[in-house]
């Protein structure tokens, strides 16, 4: 039987992430969503919709960037039944095109995930830009 702790997976999605700011989109696609509902409501303030949509997007932005380094930073996260999230800052340091130095970012995430054929697989992520004036205790 799989594992379906949650907590494992979150190693994982952190790999996913390494992947994703080399360039790196197959590791991604793989924890996604295939079937709707799916949506991505990105840094730039779009809402992507839709499982097919979502993974064309991501594809795509993945191919913007040519290395980096990235860390999750959890606030909270948790699992029930088939449905799991995680809350909290996403910081990286990445190279982008046609840009000399690398680029530093930090993002406040919210990810929703389905447990689906074995698999914990990404529904949801909402990620936009944080700054420091937004961090109150």
């Amino acid at each position: 039987m799989p594992d379906k702790s949650f907590d494992s997976f979150m190693q994982q999605r952190r790999r996913v992430a390494s992947a994703f700011v080399n360039g790196d989109p197959g590791p991604l696609r793989e924890i996604s969503a295939s079937a709707d509902p799916a949506t991505f409501f990105g840094p730039s303030g779009g809402a992507e919709l839709g499982a097919a949509h979502v993974l064309e997007v991501n594809a795509a932005g993945s191919h913007r960037f040519h290395g980096g380094t990235t860390e999750l930073e959890i606030l909270h996260s948790g699992s029930s039944g088939d449905l799991a999230y995680w809350t909290g800052f996403q910081r990286a340091s990445v190279q982008l095109e046609r840009r000399k130095d690398p680029v530093p970012t930090r993002l406040r995430v919210t990810e929703l995930f389905r447990f689906e054929n074995g698999a914990w697989k990404l529904i949801h992520r909402h990620a936009d830009t944080l700054t420091e004036l937004q961090v109150r205790h």
